[in-house]
């Protein structure tokens, strides 16, 4: 694998026009596409590695400042999801290289289904050869440090700027946890739950120049299905595109949002990708069209680990699943009494919840983990006075985190996903009792009030 991070960060950083403004921004990029043929995450039906590259995949950042001096950088990737294996190698690292506490760092991922395997994410999921667990090792360890870079990068191209939040939509995503005679299924379901808002951070330099802009969706990066084998970023990498090209010289970063249970729709041909891409592109050029609110104030941010509680299970459970016919749970059975072996049978889930108050513009509200868009529009509508943006995929991929509703209903996103994610089961009925509490506290701790 080859990271062109030098040249592409010294190529693309941005860096405002200099003089005197309340906050500060920069923002960059750096390509992370693998070098060669590798395992490509995502889908278990794949049964060979990669097979040539159709879009090239890329780490991003933005790095901000307020007039105190306080920074928070959030990095986008086009990725299945980042690790905690990765994220806090890259945390530990920049509280001893930039000063940066956990708080002031946000890891979000695209959750493209078309990049490669990253690490313990879905590792139930393959049974590989160790060659190319090697090959996937070696890609960890070096995202890891072009990460790590990006941020050096990103903080020391700091200067005045001006940064306005946006709010556009886009249509193309849709409820796919279809009620059938055998249960919810994964299909369409009009009447669901979604969110179509596309929330816009807009930034430029003091005399108006685009230095780009980070723009979110709630929909699963799931246009390209099992069947295609090129390396591609899906529709949020041609999103990313189709705002870079019309804006030469600028960073376009997408930010997943409640994408568990929201699904592309129509999909399953490249051209649709492409077509989506531009469709959310096209939303984001909208929205930057209208007045947007400028950032003021101070910078607040608070982050926590909360342990999910998981439905009660026992050995005698993983005994039993080791003669079923299906392979990724006897891969999952045998993980499991190996926890009980050791006297550490896995109860509970440990969850990161993040907020990041720009001043009085927003509060951005990273989650971990696949989340579904009821917690999104949930946690909106409980703070009706403020302009809230809820990001799963963020800071840690351990599995899909469903709420109560979700739970009593069953299907792939309560139960079966679970298996590939090495999990025992499903969450506890109070999981999302649990979790939004814990998002109300990191939101009281910034100042966000119902």
């Amino acid at each position: 694998m080859k990271f062109l991070l030098p040249v592409c960060c010294l190529a693309v950083f941005a860096q405002p026009t200099v003089w005197a403004a309340e906050w500060k921004a920069a923002m960059g990029r750096g390509k992370i596409t693998p070098e060669g043929s590798i395992w490509m995450s995502g889908y278990a039906a794949r049964t060979r590695p990669s097979e040539g590259v159709l879009q090239d995949l890329w780490v991003k950042a933005l790095a901000l400042e307020d007039p105190k001096g306080r920074r928070v950088v959030f990095v986008t990737s086009d990725l299945i999801g980042f690790p905690r294996r990765i994220t806090d190698a890259v945390a530990a690292q920049a509280l001893k290289q930039y000063g940066l506490e956990r708080a002031q760092l946000v890891f979000n991922s695209s959750h493209t289904h078309s990049g490669p395997v990253v690490r313990p994410n879905l590792e139930t999921m393959y049974d590989l050869p160790p060659e190319q667990w090697a090959k996937i090792d070696r890609y960890g360890q070096q995202l890891t440090e072009t990460i790590l870079t990006m941020i050096g990068g990103a903080l020391g191209q700091l200067a005045p700027a001006k940064v306005t939040y946006h709010e556009g939509k886009a249509t193309f995503a849709i409820n796919r946890r279809q009620a059938s005679a055998k249960g919810v299924v994964l299909g369409s379901n009009p009447g669901g739950p979604i969110d179509h808002s596309v929330p816009v951070l807009r930034v430029t330099d003091l005399n108006g120049k685009l230095l780009g802009a980070m723009f979110g969706y709630s929909c699963h990066n799931t246009t390209l299905t099992g069947e295609f084998y090129q390396i591609a970023g899906d529709y949020a990498g041609y999103a990313q595109a189709e705002f870079e090209r019309a804006h030469p010289g600028t960073v376009g970063m997408f930010l997943m949002l409640g994408g568990g249970d929201q699904n592309p729709s129509p999909r399953s041909k490249l051209e649709l990708a492409a077509q989506h891409g531009k469709a959310l592109a096209v939303a984001t050029e909208e929205a930057m069209a209208q007045p947007g609110l400028a950032l003021s104030g101070d910078l607040r941010v608070a982050f926590q680990m909360v342990d999910l509680p998981l439905a009660p299970h026992s050995r005698e459970d993983f005994e039993k699943e080791l003669s079923d016919p299906n392979k990724y749970k006897v891969r999952r059975a045998k993980e499991m009494l190996k926890a009980y072996d050791a006297k550490l049978p896995v109860r509970k889930v440990a969850y990161p919840v993040q907020a990041i108050r720009l001043g009085k513009l927003a509060t951005y509200v990273p989650l971990g983990g696949e989340l579904v868009v009821d917690y999104v529009l949930q946690t909106k509508a409980a703070f009706p006075k403020e302009r809230i943006v809820v990001a799963g995929y963020s800071n840690d991929v351990m599995c899909y985190i469903s709420n109560k509703r979700i739970l009593q209903e069953g299907g792939y996103e309560a139960v079966d996903s679970m298996i590939y994610y090495g999990m025992p089961g499903p969450f506890a009925p109070d999981v999302e009792d649990v979790l939004t509490a814990s998002i109300r506290r990191v939101l009281a701790r910034v100042g966000v009030k119902p």
